[in-house]
């Protein structure tokens, strides 16, 4: 705000300040004290002394400051806007770490949000204890008369959906059956039928193509049904196109996880379905693959792929993960990880299992583990 000029402070003209009330809506208000005390702001918007009202200066930053009814505010060198209201006591919460002082027992979501300066983009959600955060809509009320500071945080709105046992979290509020599948980890070219199951509501099948929105008050789940069921055969055998060293069987057999040996396109693979990924990641599981060069172990195994690609909860683009290639008709995402120096693949010791170790490291480096 523009210094107001002494000449200007001795004629003792009127000073346009900004009062707000309990919502936040501002009027403009007339005082004819350039160094008034918080009594006579008070007074000048309209309460009687025993009213008892809480004055709060809104600083240039967006916090509030509590002016004590003998203390005097200078209108010449700071903002002229204040949170007037009348209240018995005083309530803090704090807004992604920052304090702010509130002179109600109730807040609106609404209100957080005008407080923290939170952009629309932005869900203000309520942090608790032991159990998960609550997203607070700017229509909501929250009471501040219990014990502890209430804390507020604002976050990027997020939707989740179960899509059998798997559960994808996505950062936009509607999403395609199929980019729901393979984000949980299943193969679309399989032949599927596809049910969505909303609370109170009889199950409804659904297309690849049909687009869910995860708004839907009670939305459940996606459950799938193989369309082709084979009456009690046996599933088919997975790929043996090569073998891979006796360790390297035993450890992948004792993992209980499904995994095949795949020649496609001139390149071995050791693929292994439903791979677990660390909390972090939008998915639990994924696909994962490893190139076996043809001279293993003397050669050394490099990189690992991922299908589908894997994504962050937080939204982070995860570096030089996008090394395209592709085994049995799906698209593999490739990560660029490589063994470093005091690390070097050594053929008498090192193998799937100790390469698994590396992938693990990786994949935990990401969500910070």
């Amino acid at each position: 705000m523009t210094e107001l000029s002494e000449d200007t402070a001795d004629r003792g003209k009127h000073r346009r300040i900004e009062v707000a009330d309990a919502t936040l809506t501002y009027r403009n208000v007339l005082i004819d004290d350039l160094t008034p005390t918080g009594a006579q702001l008070a007074a000048a918007a309209g309460f009687k002394p025993n009213q008892h009202a809480v004055v709060l200066q809104v600083l240039a930053d967006g916090e509030l400051e509590d002016v004590r009814p003998s203390e005097t505010v200078d209108l010449k060198r700071a903002d002229g806007r204040f949170v007037i209201v009348e209240t018995d006591r005083d309530y803090f919460i704090t807004i992604d770490g920052q304090r702010f002082q509130w002179p109600c027992r109730i807040v609106s979501g609404a209100i957080v949000r005008k407080l923290g300066q939170l952009p629309d983009g932005v869900a203000v959600y309520l942090e608790r204890v032991d159990e998960p955060d609550s997203e607070i809509g700017d229509q909501d009320l929250v009471d501040l008369d219990g014990r502890g500071v209430e804390a507020f945080v604002g976050r990027k709105p997020s939707w989740k959906l179960n899509i059998q046992g798997v559960t994808i979290v996505s950062d936009t509020p509607t999403i395609v059956v199929s980019d729901a599948m393979i984000r949980a980890g299943f193969d679309v070219a399989q032949s599927w039928h596809i049910f969505l199951k909303v609370a109170g509501q009889a199950k409804r099948e659904v297309a690849l193509t049909d687009v869910v929105d995860l708004r839907t008050p009670g939305i459940e789940k996606i459950r799938l049904t193989p369309k082709e069921v084979n009456n009690g055969e046996a599933p088919p055998a997975p790929h043996r196109d090569f073998d891979v060293l006796e360790v390297d069987e035993a450890y992948l057999d004792c993992t209980g996880l499904k995994w095949e040996t795949v020649n496609d396109g001139g390149r071995r693979w050791l693929v292994i379905h439903h791979y677990p990924v660390p909390a972090g990641f939008i998915v639990t599981q994924t696909r994962l693959a490893l190139e076996i060069p043809p001279t293993y172990p003397a050669a050394q195994i490099d990189m690992f792929y991922t299908y589908p690609p894997l994504a962050l909860v937080s939204g982070r683009v995860i570096d030089c993960t996008h090394i395209p290639a592709t085994i049995l008709g799906a698209p593999y995402n490739g990560w660029s990880r490589h063994r470093g120096p005091g690390s070097e693949w050594n053929p008498s010791s090192d193998n799937v299992v100790t390469h698994l170790a590396l992938v693990e490291s990786a994949l935990s480096k990401e969500v910070g583990e």
